[in-house]
């Protein structure tokens, strides 16, 4: 069997996911429908659009968390392949664990849950959490940390991991801007390396400045492309909206 970063020396070429008509929802009650398209290896993806408009569901579905209800969805890794990041609302920060088990979290695939840490493996921690401005960091409580240093252990996290695919749900919601600043780098070095970015987002501008591919929704697919090409219609269509 490949290796995660094997894989994504593989994946050079051709389509992490593809989507036809795909259709997903709740308790047998469709959240979102008639969703087709690609994200090709390499690409970096906004998703935008309204609250309640399916991006989290969206981003279940490619996580295998939510079987299709319409349609397909194919992807080309295992899913314990792709890396996550939940809403930060989701994650419960009293837990008591310090920074440094918290990061080594990502490097459950090579170690197992009780598997114990190399210093290899800690060194590539200690690294990981350098690159995101928190070295030396290794022994707090993650409950010490602010809003923006969790979510830059966060991506810390993701860093050990070194996954082909990353996922984001509303990664910079509460975050400050030096952190932002931080994370948004991360992120294009991560895109300029080959991976595959998808982020559920709501900032205008950011999408403009960092990302080239954009999927907007709205309970369907509104548009997807170019990012410039798709703000325009997710705009007019708000404003048509607003003067119904």
């Amino acid at each position: 069997m490949q290796s995660v970063s094997g894989l994504a020396a593989a994946a050079v070429h051709g389509n992490d996911f593809e989507l036809s008509n795909l259709g997903l929802g709740y308790g047998g009650k469709l959240a979102l429908r008639g969703v087709s398209g690609q994200f090709a290896a390499g690409s970096m993806t906004a998703i935008v659009g309204p609250n309640g408009g399916g991006k989290s569901t969206l981003l279940k579905g490619l996580l295998g968390q939510l079987a299709p209800m319409q349609g397909s969805l194919r992807c080309r890794y295992p899913r314990a392949a792709l890396g996550y990041l939940a809403q930060a609302c989701e994650v419960e920060r009293d837990f008591p664990i310090s920074v440094e088990d918290f990061v080594s979290m990502g490097l459950w695939a090579q170690t197992g849950a009780l598997g114990a840490v190399s210093d290899a493996q800690r060194a590539q921690i200690s690294m990981a959490l350098a690159t995101v401005g928190l070295q030396g960091w290794q022994p707090r409580w993650i409950a010490e940390l602010s809003g923006g240093q969790f979510q830059r252990m966060r991506f810390a996290r993701l860093w050990v991991q070194n996954p082909p695919v990353i996922l984001l749900d509303e990664p910079f919601t509460g975050v400050d801007e030096p952190s932002i600043d931080v994370l948004l780098q991360l992120l294009q070095q991560w895109h300029t390396r080959g991976r595959t970015v998808l982020a559920v987002l709501h900032d205008r501008e950011m999408v403009e400045a960092f990302f080239p591919q954009a999927l907007a929704l709205a309970g369907t697919q509104l548009a997807w492309g170019a990012s410039a090409d798709v703000l325009p219609s997710l705009a007019a269509r708000a404003g048509a909206r607003r003067r119904a």
